[in-house]
């Protein structure tokens, strides 16, 4: 398994799609939630298989100079708990560092608090529920 940023037309195809599948599809949202208006200012990373297959996504914005924001992790069920997502967070802590940052921070959903804990981040508070139904909390940790 590796990490990169996709930037061929099929390499973005995977990393929406797996985007959609993990984090909209299970809660009924339609195709094209799982985008956001600033994608195109953001670094995306893909955690791909030997077979260049996306197995894993995520991606980092600036929210300033110095505090990255991580959003939009997912890894393929088949793949859960296998640790993959450390990579991805790995991966873009330390593009966050190149870029100058010093801060990241992020919105977990409650069933990834322990995940995001266990890779150095501490709750901040609690916010908001996405449709609904799932509560989410701020995260955030030194890099």
């Amino acid at each position: 398994m590796r990490v990169i940023e996709p930037a061929t037309p099929e390499q973005l195809k995977q990393y929406y799609q797996l985007r959609y599948d993990t984090l909209r599809k299970p809660w009924d949202q339609p195709e094209g939630s799982e985008r956001a208006d600033d994608d195109e200012q953001a670094i995306h990373a893909m955690l791909v298989d030997d077979n260049n297959e996306a197995v894993g996504v995520c991606r980092l914005h600036l929210n300033t100079p110095q505090e990255g924001q991580i959003r939009f992790i997912g890894v393929r069920a088949d793949k859960q708990g296998l640790r993959l997502g450390d990579q991805l967070l790995s991966y873009l802590d330390a593009r966050a560092r190149q870029l100058g940052a010093t801060d990241m921070t992020l919105q977990a959903r409650e069933n990834a608090v322990n995940f995001y804990r266990r890779n150095g981040y501490e709750v901040v508070e609690k916010t908001y529920l996405l449709f609904g139904s799932i509560q989410h909390y701020k995260m955030a940790k030194q890099l």
